[in-house]
């Protein structure tokens, strides 16, 4: 599985590199980041581009799998 680790960066670049997944076409991938609002950018994105995205939280950093 494709993994885009984000962690670390600020928005717009973890919803770029989303974006830039969902085009690639390589599902199912995960998205990896460290804060909050990333996290919720990437899950609206996914939203409004009727993409299925779900969440997990580990230790230090969230999870978005991208999924068709």
């Amino acid at each position: 599985m494709k993994v885009i680790d984000a962690k670390g960066l600020s928005c717009p670049e973890p919803v770029l590199l989303a974006k830039k997944g969902v085009a690639e076409g390589e599902y199912p991938f995960q998205i990896l980041v460290d804060d909050e609002t990333p996290r919720e950018n990437i899950l609206r994105f996914a939203k409004n581009n009727d993409h299925h995205a779900s969440l997990t939280e580990e230790d230090d950093h969230y999870v978005i799998e991208f999924t068709r």
